[in-house]
């Protein structure tokens, strides 16, 4: 099967925080305008927990996969695997079937720390606050592994409640 690129999207603290009680702990707008905009048309990879935060169903105009334990569940318009290599076999195949350049891995916590050793693009909101009571925290960003080749600072927006630099970060070695 062809090596379509896995990227990571994620929106992260500065103390490393991603979520809290199954949500997002900030409302940023703009940053999901470009979530958007970057995912639209392109396989999602999700896990289960992150699905129910969706209310149960896929973001529209995205294909999703979702990692359950429950390979029972049935969802409309979205394919169940077992693991994050069988999700990824799965987004690939819809990626070549649609035409997609690229699958986005999107959460939560437990497909990131899975999914930072395959994945080749790292897209980085980095909210410029430390979140104190966060419960779902995000990998560390190893240097050695990933090179940024970009950042954008993102001041906060009216719908925004803190600043964001958004960063795009590289794969520097093969992936495993």
């Amino acid at each position: 099967m062809a090596r379509v690129p896995l990227a990571i999207v994620v929106a992260v603290s500065r103390n490393g925080v991603i979520g809290r009680d199954g949500d997002m702990p900030w409302k940023l707008s703009t940053d999901l305008k470009r979530f958007k905009a970057m995912t639209l048309g392109k396989p999602m990879i999700v896990g289960r927990k992150t699905l129910d935060s969706y209310g149960g169903k896929p973001l529209p105009g995205r294909p999703h996969v979702v990692v359950t334990r429950d390979m029972t569940r049935q969802i409309e318009g979205v394919q169940i695997a077992g693991s994050l290599h069988e999700a990824i076999d799965k987004a690939r195949a819809i990626a070549l079937d649609i035409g997609a350049d690229e699958i986005g891995i999107l959460g939560g916590g437990q497909i990131y720390r899975q999914a930072i050793d395959v994945a080749d693009v790292l897209y980085i909101t980095h909210v410029e606050a430390d979140i104190p009571d966060g419960d779902t925290v995000f990998p560390d960003i190893d240097s050695e592994i990933f090179e940024k080749v970009s950042e954008e600072a993102v001041p906060a927006g009216e719908k925004d409640n803190y600043p964001t630099r958004f960063a795009i970060y590289r794969r520097k070695i093969a992936a495993n």
